[in-house]
């Protein structure tokens, strides 16, 4: 059971005239969720550092490659073997100085090096391949490295948030909904900037944010349960009391 070729044949199976009628069923664009959900699954497991979580998610994330695969292949267009081909070649091309004569010194040397080679590749833009389907927070940071890698960057953060000062006083001075909406999106594009200047990844910053909020919350609702009292009864100055004592219980 620890074969490649097993899970490819295992799927070949599910997709198969007496396979899974579900499994059947499915085309690339039906289960692009899927895949889309098990990435973040794979992320979740990285930020937990749960090593555990994480074999078990690489694995379902594996699953949905060798999937679309499987159904590439019954459509004639490539096979699983295409796919892995492709990859192999590029790691090779793409690494001369690992692979063949060319020399990089340090990272930065071979991300410029990189870079260089997708150029010639015909890969046009060297914003173009990245994925418009990101969440905007990440796709805005993946685009700030990219530019940076051929020194489109400010010299040091501060400079940046000097930026981020004047990108505030900007959406003060908004009057128009339409301005506000421009200003933020500005603001939000700089803090992006910032993260990535302090080496944040500002998706899994503002991931775990969310999960600090959702657990204060949740104690402020079950303390009020306990309680018995409404939370939505209390006042201001009480639910915030109450928000600063979930801080000091959950200890973070």
């Amino acid at each position: 059971m620890d074969s490649f070729d097993t899970l490819v044949d295992i799927i070949a199976k599910l997709r198969s005239p007496d396979g899974c009628p579900w499994d059947r069923e499915q085309t690339h664009f039906s289960i692009k969720g899927n895949l889309l959900e098990e990435t973040y699954e794979v992320v979740e497991a990285i930020d937990e550092g749960d090593m555990g979580k994480l074999c078990e998610e690489l694995g379902d994330l594996l699953m949905q490659i060798v999937l679309h695969a499987q159904m590439a292949s019954e459509d004639k267009d490539f096979e699983i073997r295409d796919v892995i081909c492709s990859i192999n070649t590029k790691l090779v091309h793409r690494h001369p100085h690992v692979f063949g004569d060319a020399e990089a010194k340090d990272a930065q040397q071979v991300i410029a090096n990189w870079e260089l080679l997708k150029r010639e590749e015909g890969k046009g833009s060297l914003l173009s391949g990245i994925p418009k389907e990101m969440p905007a927070l990440a796709y805005s940071q993946a685009m700030q490295r990219r530019v940076a890698r051929v020194g489109f960057d400010w010299e040091d953060v501060q400079g940046v948030i000097e930026k981020l000062a004047e990108e505030v006083a900007e959406l003060q001075k908004a009057t128009e909904h339409q301005q506000r909406v421009r200003e933020f999106g500005d603001l939000l594009f700089t803090l992006a900037n910032i993260a990535r200047r302090l080496d944040i990844d500002l998706e899994a910053a503002l991931r775990g944010t969310n999960e600090r909020f959702y657990r204060r919350f949740g104690y402020m609702e079950e303390v009020c349960q306990q309680r018995g009292i409404q939370l939505s009864s209390l006042s201001l100055e009480e639910q915030d009391a109450l928000w600063e004592e979930a801080k000091r219980e959950l200890r973070e």
